[in-house]
């Protein structure tokens, strides 16, 4: 099959020419460059419907054929994409081909499962509108993990706009980070979700309070992408999977993906991001995935090609694929290797969180610290508060190690029942009533036994009286549910009837809330 693709979500006019017998991908794009800020939309606009007719030409001078046109329906500028559509729509009509309708960031997932030949990978996309981690599950890819307020790529902008830099700023901030040395910056995740704003406000303060300029780049690089590093781990401990994949402009920057191959090195799992060319935006991922929904038949007819400048991957039906997933079963051994700690499982269970050699060490060190002390007191709290834990028989801050109670028979993801959800949801509530967040509450992180369930890993833990804190722990368990559980539907009713026993209803419109400031809703 023969297919040409077009992107244009926001800022690069591409098309390419992919042909499935030979592999080959050829692209051909025109990046849009703001004078200065900024992409502009109009701008951005005026700029695809000039550029796109060349780099299409361009593309068509490389094809023998033509089988299909795919084009990116979103998500993206709304200008650009309705320029991008139009221009897929006629193509396709005057050469009586059908037309295939792909979402942006699931190209960016696919085109790395293409070139990699792994077989069911997470995904970490960092792009700039969007950072989000995605496991394929129960027929979509499911969102396991995203940003809560910007984009990795926009944040890091917004950054390099306050030093007035130009558009992209993320090539001059890792340029001038070569040169830096660390200094602590907020450091923000929940469960596997997290947050670049306070991160951004903290560096631009810094700048301003005459803090060398390398030094905060290179402090800003070392912060966000471990962030995105553990989101990706826990991601991985959570579904068992052993493959990773990068999406997403920002994947070019190399630091990331030394920091993402180390971590997989380190517990065993293989990783892979495409060569530059598939990373920033472009039309040969389209293409790429339009030769694999076109086989599959998923067409579009011209009258149904509206695009979505808010289309989600979730909301993607994956026709192409079968009924696999990327959660694995899990089996009880001695030594467990979780996203933040080996775990060897004895009489009692001792639990040490090793050091994270992807992470400069000042800042692992801190989180080690920090996160050792507060499972200890939070483990202990909840368990004063009448929340099934297990009791503590030693613990050392400097070495980052807990010995634990061993409790339960196995983690609440090898019975991922309704029944055990409704349990947990009680125990959220009755924890949330005492004024502590789990902070990472999914089915591995709860044991169940024949008569109870245990609350365990509270590293992520806080006290809060604030119900945002309480909804995003419930956010953080139905996400990591949308990747592992069976019967989602069953399960999250469960879950939440469960909390509504004991907590507050309000948590839960708190969640509604929430739910619709994803990215891209």
């Amino acid at each position: 099959m023969r297919v040409l693709g077009i992107e244009g979500t926001a800022w690069a006019a591409s098309a390419a020419y992919f042909d499935t017998e030979t592999g080959d991908v050829f692209i051909d794009s025109d990046p849009y460059q703001p004078e200065s800020g900024g992409i502009h939309p109009r701008e951005a606009a005026e700029h695809m419907a000039g550029a796109l007719p060349t780099v299409i030409e361009r593309a068509l001078s490389e094809a023998d054929s033509v089988d299909a046109v795919a084009f990116s329906r979103g998500p993206g500028l709304g200008p650009c994409l309705r320029i991008v559509a139009s221009a897929a729509r006629a193509l396709a009509q005057s050469l009586d081909v059908p037309l295939v309708g792909a979402n942006h960031m699931v190209a960016h997932l696919e085109i790395g499962r293409h070139r990699s030949g792994f077989s069911n990978p997470v995904c970490l996309n960092a792009s700039g509108a969007n950072a989000h981690v995605l496991g394929y599950h129960n027929g979509r890819y499911q969102v396991l993990g995203e940003t809560m307020d910007t984009g990795v790529g926009n944040a890091l902008d917004k950054f390099a706009r306050h030093l007035e830099w130009s558009h992209p700023g993320g090539p001059k901030i890792e340029e001038r980070a070569r040169g830096g040395e660390y200094i602590d910056l907020p450091y923000v995740v929940k469960g596997m979700d997290f947050s670049f704003s306070g991160i951004m406000s903290a560096a631009k303060d810094a700048v301003d309070s005459s803090e060398r300029i390398e030094d905060v780049c290179f402090s800003l690089q070392e912060t966000v992408f471990a962030m995105l590093a553990e989101v990706s781990e826990r991601a991985l401990s959570l579904t068992g999977s052993d493959e990773l994949v990068l999406g997403g402009g920002v994947g070019q920057n190399a630091r990331l993906r030394e920091m993402l191959a180390e971590m997989c090195e380190a517990r065993g799992a293989s990783f892979y991001a495409p060569e530059p060319r598939f990373l920033r935006d472009n039309a040969g991922m389209i293409a790429v995935l339009g030769a694999t929904m076109a086989d599959a038949g998923d067409i579009l007819e011209i009258d149904e090609s509206r695009v979505d400048s808010n289309f989600r991957p979730d909301q993607v039906d994956v026709t192409w694929r079968g009924a696999e997933s990327v959660s694995r079963p899990m089996n009880e051994e001695h030594e467990v290797i979780g996203a933040e700690a080996v775990v060897e499982l004895d009489e009692d269970v001792r639990k040490r969180r090793r050091p994270k050699t992807y992470r400069h060490p000042a800042l692992d060190a801190r989180l080690r610290r920090e996160r050792t002390a507060s499972e200890a007191r939070l483990t202990s709290l909840a368990r004063r508060a009448g929340v099934p834990t297990p009791a503590i028989r030693d613990i050392d801050l400097r070495e980052g190690t807990l010995v634990f109670e061993h409790v339960g028979e196995a983690d609440l993801s090898a019975d991922l029942t309704p029944e055990r959800v409704r349990e947990l949801g009680r125990h959220l509530a009755t924890l949330h009533d005492a004024g502590v967040v789990h902070g990472d509450p999914t089915p591995r992180n709860a044991r169940v036994s024949d008569r109870r369930l245990y609350c365990i890993d509270f590293g992520l833990g806080y006290h809060t009286d604030e119900i945002e804190d309480y909804a995003m722990d419930l956010h953080v368990f139905e996400r990591s549910l949308a990747g592992t559980a069976a019967d989602f539907e069953a399960c999250v009713g469960a879950f939440e009837a469960g909390y509504c026993e004991v907590g507050d209803r309000a948590v839960i419109d708190q969640l509604r809330a929430i739910e619709g400031r994803g990215r891209y809703r």
